[in-house]
């Protein structure tokens, strides 16, 4: 039997529908990663900027004048908990490395600058459609929401559609 260093799909699946339905069922809500991004942007600019925190609406309604901190949020915890889970997932199976991975044509440059736009492209996205693809598509798909179900195809169609373009950096 070949020694694989990945866990069966299958079980991963089963595993995160799960986590899924525990989460919907404790927090009443699904999961999502943009909340946590929100609250580390709303902590950073209540640290710099106080004044401008509370006299903007946006950041108002996400401040921590109830909680005490916009980090005390459970999505800031989830977040944590992921990065912490991803990186004794890697130590474990030994594919912890720091390595820039590249397609044979791309160059460090393209693929940096890449990372950066996709990332900057995720955050504004994730805002505009109201929570990230973790939030919008699973949890949606989770209580069969039909904003759930077209984001998904959504997201599998335009991800398919946009590496036609770009698999020449890959190839």
């Amino acid at each position: 039997m070949e020694n694989s260093k990945y866990m069966n799909p299958y079980l991963a699946g089963l595993l995160l529908g799960l986590l899924l339905i525990a989460t919907i069922y404790i927090t009443g809500r699904g999961l999502g990663a943009s909340g946590a991004l929100k609250s580390f942007t709303v902590a950073s600019v209540e640290t710099v900027a106080p004044s401008h925190t509370q006299a903007t609406k946006f950041y108002k309604e996400y401040s921590g004048e109830h909680t005490g901190s916009p980090l005390m949020n459970w999505l800031v915890f989830e977040m944590v908990g992921v990065v912490i889970g991803a990186f004794i997932s890697g130590l474990i199976s030994n594919r912890l490395n720091f390595k820039l991975e590249k397609g044979p044509r791309a160059t460090t440059r393209i693929r940096v600058i890449g990372a950066i736009l996709g990332g900057m492209l995720w955050g504004f996205g994730s805002q505009l459609g109201r929570g990230c693809t973790s939030g919008a598509a699973l949890s949606g798909m989770a209580v069969m929401s039909t904003g759930g179900i077209i984001t998904m195809f959504a997201i599998f169609g335009g991800g398919y559609g946009f590496a036609y373009f770009f698999r020449k950096f890959w190839l």
